[in-house]
């Protein structure tokens, strides 16, 4: 069991690694004023940043999720193996009602975390950008601010948006990766899945998961940035709705979306190979009772494996 924990701790690790310039992208491109955009689009956005806050610019608020997204992979995978196990046969929705599990879990720590990484990468535009001033010195200062002069309910705005991307999101996540590995072990008269396929099945699974519940995150966005530069523009989940699309329409749900896509799919990929293959390393009892997706089809891989060279 521990193993599973284990394997996506460093899992999350690469992921963050791969991923973080997309997601400031992303939550720019989110955040930014629909009637007067700062940015044009991905690369208009990619090259301002670079321009006017260096390339480093692109990392900021990166210390947040390198800690947090690392631990709360591990506690998606480790959750979502051990909630597999209450099944007696793994299938497809088991898989998605074990991952729909995981991602409510990790919604408790990824929302306020989530939280500061928005307020670090919000600096730098609107009125900070005028007065070059900087609200936090890193996401452990944002979150203490917060609290500070927001309160527990400060750290825990947009929860509820975050709880309706994640639990679905994760379960769509899992399912797809899962039915993806299926196939691709139907090519193969060991069952095996090879390190080409874990890595299409993960981005396929990411970016999936992404499309499903992407109107969410951008107004899970749009509430956790409401105030930066002490406008607040938003009552509530229902109201950030319908101000935005009154304001830019239906296209405001999946602003950012490209730039996400292209993020997800590199940064799944990597994140489930590395927890497969760790698994792989680590999962030396052929014997162990093994029902998790990643998992199982790591197992399964070993012992094709181990076959095929007898």
């Amino acid at each position: 069991m521990a193993t599973d924990f284990v394997a996506g701790l460093i899992g999350g690790f690469a992921g963050v690694l791969t991923g973080h310039p997309f997601d400031t992208v992303k939550v720019r491109l989110q955040a930014q004023d629909g009637i007067h955009p700062k940015y044009r689009g991905s690369f208009h956005c990619v090259s301002s940043i670079i321009r006017q806050e260096s390339v480093f610019g692109l990392f900021k608020g990166m210390a947040s999720p390198m800690v947090s997204l690392t631990f709360i992979n591990a506690l998606v995978f480790g959750v979502q193996a051990n909630v597999m196990r209450l099944f007696d046969k793994p299938t497809l929705f088991s898989h998605w009602a074990s991952g729909a599990t995981a991602g409510a879990v990790q919604s408790v720590i990824a929302g306020p975390m989530e939280l500061a990484k928005i307020r670090m990468q919000m600096e730098g535009i609107g009125e900070m950008e005028k007065c070059k001033y900087k609200n936090y010195t890193g996401s452990i200062s944002a979150l203490q601010k917060i609290y500070k002069t927001e309160g527990t309910r400060g750290l825990y705005r947009g929860f509820t948006v975050t709880l309706l991307r994640d639990s679905p999101a994760f379960g769509v996540y899992f399912v797809t990766y899962e039915a993806m590995c299926r196939q691709f072990a139907k090519l193969n008269k060991y069952g095996y899945v090879g390190i080409g396929q874990l890595l299409v099945a993960g981005g396929v699974g990411g970016m999936s998961s992404w499309c499903s519940t992407y109107a969410f995150d951008v107004i899970k966005t749009r509430l956790q940035a409401d105030g930066v530069n002490g406008v607040s523009k938003y009552s509530g989940i229902l109201d950030a709705f319908k101000v935005s699309y009154r304001e830019e329409g239906f296209r405001v749900f999946y602003k950012g979306l490209g730039v996400t896509l292209l993020r997800a799919f590199p940064v799944n990929a990597t994140t489930f190979t590395v927890v497969a293959v760790s698994l792989r390393v680590l999962n030396t009892d052929e014997d162990q009772e093994c029902h998790g997706s990643v998992a199982a089809m790591s197992k399964r891989s070993v012992v094709a494996a181990q076959e095929k060279k007898s």
